[in-house]
């Protein structure tokens, strides 16, 4: 398979008050296309750090990031902007939509700011309307964003992620802010997307999130001490059996 994410030596420093923080210490790790990988680790192990930094959202200090081929590390911030609207997803644990349009506006709107995909407004919105109508949520298309609950939301994020065809998504926490009913809803959404194809690069400290993923990173003060592998997820029924062995695997990792 052909690798999408290539990251090697990775370091990512901080200078606060005139002290030095090594936030992400030589990290290495390569994505291949179709996989969905979770990173998971403690909190302040640098796992949001490493998803900004591999996005291009973060500038990094040293090492190399190849993001379909391109070092991400010599692009002006012209270009990683187009990289990121045209060829990247981006989930967040907070929604972020402008307030003064519906949920269908917001949902096609980097499809307008895009240079990537010429068409008809017409032809975007259908675009957009046949993502909300897969993921479930087409009765919300004209509603204010108040209008909906967190899950709706939530997916809509998704379908605004997916509306120029990106070759990977980048979620951070995507289920974070919702509660178990929702967080179940958005992430067998995310399962389904990965199943026809999308590659999925995820943080998360949920391992039940984790559990249908098809690798799993641990980083720990900054650095990755393991990661663990598991079989494409197909079969809801074995959900458990995998939630229990990544539930080992991690306690092994000491989490």
């Amino acid at each position: 398979m052909e690798k999408i994410l290539e990251v090697k030596d990775l370091c990512k420093t901080y200078i606060s008050d005139k002290r030095q923080n090594n936030v992400l210490r030589n990290v290495s790790f390569t994505v291949s296309e179709g996989e969905m990988v979770a990173i998971m680790g403690p909190s302040g192990s640098g796992k949001s750090t490493l998803l900004y930094s591999v996005s291009g959202m973060d500038k990094l200090t040293s090492g190399e990031v190849k993001f379909c081929g391109r070092d991400i590390s010599k692009l002006s911030d012209n270009e990683l902007a187009a990289l990121r609207l045209d060829d990247m997803g981006f989930i967040f644990q907070q929604m972020y939509m402008l307030k003064n349009l519906t949920v269908l506006d917001n949902i096609i709107l980097p499809a307008c700011r895009s240079d990537k995909i010429s068409e008809s407004r017409s032809e975007t919105v259908k675009r957009g309307e046949d993502l909300m109508r897969r993921l479930g949520i087409i009765e919300t298309a004209n509603n204010d964003i108040n209008e909906v609950s967190g899950g709706q939301l939530q997916r809509a994020c998704i379908c605004r992620s997916m509306i120029n065809d990106p070759k990977m998504i980048f979620a951070d926490e995507p289920t974070g802010a919702l509660n178990r009913t929702s967080s179940e809803e958005v992430m067998d959404e995310l399962a389904k997307l990965n199943a026809d194809g999308t590659t999925i690069v995820l943080v998360t400290h949920d391992a039940k999130v984790a559990a249908k993923c098809t690798r799993v990173l641990f980083i720990e003060d900054g650095s990755i001490k393991g990661e663990y592998s598991l079989e494409k997820y197909t079969d809801p029924s074995k959900l458990r059996e995998r939630e229990r062995s990544l539930n080992a695997w991690l306690m092994e990792m000491g989490w």
